[in-house]
């Protein structure tokens, strides 16, 4: 699934394939150098997450970037048709897979049924900003951009890293997987020190901008079972496995704790780490009660020490 950046300058018309990273402003080392006075240095970038979703993420600029005439503060799906501004230059962002349109033309569900999707052993990891809501409206627009730009291109580098990929955006969270068919303690290995890791990006937010007086802190859920992969235009996952960790990120807020991982990812960890820890909780969407482990990340970060990780 390829995708382009057409522009004008002048009268030259271009047009600029976006790879992984594609970074645009006026310094000389961008991929798209643009001399105007209302770009800064390092602007914007557009970065592809998984097979083929272009997100445009501005890098904190004074003026701002836009998609459709609408200012970004959070990283923003681009779709094909849409219409990126960076200073005084208009970008047309074209994605065009051959099959597009018939694909346009399919419900998600018909997809999921006619295309009889991949189901793979995934452990899943939800890291949402606590507090969000109150933050955007304390902070300013140019600050909340550059703060919350850093804290994804971070995360997404220590996900990728640490042997996962990164779903999704959704917002002030990140989704993101492991998938793996036989290897599940490995897999929740490398999620529980991604989400370490992703806690240490957030604490160094705080000591970046001083200015944000309302400490900045995220929730982790992470969950392990079988995941629909590959669904639909955006290569997503799907299953009671994904609506899970999410139920778990959102019941960290309750528990007041920093991480909460469901059975089905604590049992491949050495039982004297959770044996006697554990609670039952009950999560919207779900009958029966939950069997959970609830840690902080001084708990976390002893439980990787002593697992070597």
């Amino acid at each position: 699934m390829s995708a382009t950046l057409k522009y004008t300058i002048g009268d030259s018309e271009r047009e600029m394939p976006c790879k992984t990273v594609l970074t645009i402003g006026r310094d000389k080392n961008s991929d798209i150098v643009l001399d105007d006075l209302m770009v800064s240095r390092n602007h914007a970038i557009v970065r592809r997450i998984g097979r083929g979703d272009y997100y445009l993420i501005d890098s904190g600029s004074s003026n701002g970037s836009y998609v459709n005439q609408r200012r970004v503060a959070m990283p923003t799906l681009l779709k094909n048709g849409d219409w990126v501004t960076v200073g005084h230059i208009d970008f047309l962002f074209n994605q065009s897979p051959s099959d597009k349109e018939q694909a346009d033309a399919v419900s998600l569900q018909d997809t999921i049924v006619a295309d009889d999707p991949t189901i793979r052993q995934s452990t899943i990891l939800v890291a949402d900003i606590r507090g969000f809501t109150t933050l955007s409206e304390q902070v300013h627009i140019k600050t909340l951009t550059k703060m919350m730009n850093s804290w994804f291109n971070n995360v997404s580098n220590v996900i990728v890293n640490n042997g996962g990929a990164v779903d999704k955006f959704i917002g002030d969270c990140v989704f993101a997987r492991w998938d793996s068919d036989s290897g599940e303690r490995s897999t929740v290995a490398q999620a529980l020190r991604a989400a370490w890791l992703i806690s240490l990006v957030t604490e160094k937010l705080n000591r970046t901008f001083p200015e944000v007086t309302q400490k900045v802190r995220i929730g982790v859920g992470i969950n392990t079972g079988p995941a629909s992969v590959g669904v639909g235009l955006d290569n997503t996952a799907l299953g009671d496995a994904v609506n899970i960790a999410f139920r778990l990120e959102n019941a960290t807020k309750a528990l007041g704790s920093d991480v909460v991982m469901s059975a089905s990812s604590y049992r491949f960890l050495p039982r004297n780490y959770w044996e006697g820890k554990e609670q039952l909780i009950r999560v919207k969407g779900k009958r029966d009660t939950l069997r959970i482990l609830a840690l902080n990340f001084t708990q976390l970060e002893a439980i990787l020490q002593r697992l070597g990780s």
